[in-house]
C-alpha cells in the first residue's frame, strides 16, 4: 500500500505517519531523509543534488523524483510505504505518478489531515526547540533545559513559531497545496479527508478507518 500524506504544518500527519508505518510494517519516507542519504552515499542523483545546494540552488523536481524512485524501488519498500512531505506541489505529485507508473504501482490513498488554523497557530507558537539536538518539545518554555540529548541544551522558539510567522506559513503551505488537492480529486487519487483535531490516538483510529483497517490492538 502506497499512501501519500498531506497536511499543515502542526496538524500531526509526521505522527501518525509513523503511527501508520508502523501498522503496515512499511518505511515511512520523507523527502528530506533520501535526499540526505542520496548525498552522504554519493549516487550520481546524490551528486547532482549536493551540487545544486552547494550552490544555494533548490534542486530540481526531476532530481528528487529520481531519488525518491530509487527509494520506492528498494527492496524495503517492495509491500508500501508512506510518503511523508513528498508532495507539496502539482508538479511534485505528476512527478510522483510517473516514477511510480515506470515501477508498476500507484498510490493507493491520500490522506489530508484537517484542522483549524487557530489550533494549528496556538500548537505551533506553543513549540520550543533544543538549540543542541533540535528535539521540538510542547508545553515548555524557552530557557528550560532539554537534557535528552545528553548536552543539557536550551530550549529555544523558532522565529518562525511565533504566531504571525506561523499564520504566514499557513498561507504559503494552502497556496501550494490548494491545487495539489484539487489535482488528487481530480485524477483517481482517492483523497481521503482526516480529522486531525483531537487524542493521537483517536486521529489514528480515524485515520486507520478511513483506509478500512482495524484499529491497533484489534
Amino acid at each position: 500500500m502506497i499512501i501519500v500524506l498531506l497536511g499543515p504544518p502542526g496538524a500531526g500527519k509526521g505522527t501518525q505517519g509513523e503511527r501508520l508505518a508502523a501498522r503496515l510494517d512499511v518505511p515511512k519516507i520523507a523527502t528530506g531523509d533520501v535526499l540526505r542519504a542520496a548525498v552522504r552515499d554519493g549516487t550520481p542523483l546524490g551528486l547532482e543534488a549536493k551540487a545544486a545546494m552547494d550552490r544555494g540552488d533548490l534542486v530540481p523536481d526531476a532530481v528528487i523524483m529520481g531519488i525518491m524512485k530509487e527509494a520506492l524501488a528498494a527492496p524495503s519498500a517492495a509491500n508500501g510505504v508512506v510518503l511523508d512531505g513528498v508532495v507539496r506541489t502539482t508538479p511534485q505529485a505528476e512527478g510522483l505518478r510517473d516514477a511510480l507508473t515506470d515501477l508498476g504501482r500507484a498510490v493507493d490513498a491520500v490522506l489530508l489531515f484537517d484542522i483549524d488554523e487557530d489550533e494549528l497557530v496556538r500548537r505551533l507558537s506553543g513549540r520550543t526547540t533544543c538549540d543542541a539536538c533540535q528535539r521540538p518539545f510542547f508545553g515548555r518554555q524557552p530557557g528550560e533545559t532539554c537534557e535528552s540529548d545528553g548536552k543539557a541544551g536550551v530550549l529555544i522558539r523558532r522565529k518562525d513559531d511565533e504566531p504571525d510567522a506561523v499564520r504566514k506559513r499557513l498561507q504559503v503551505y494552502r497556496d501550494q497545496t490548494a491545487p495539489v488537492i484539487d489535482w488528487y480529486a481530480s485524477n483517481g487519487g482517492k483523497l481521503v479527508h482526516i480529522d486531525a483535531l483531537g487524542a493521537l490516538d483517536d486521529v489514528e483510529s480515524r485515520m486507520l478507518n478511513a483506509l478500512g483497517l482495524p484499529a491497533s490492538g484489534q
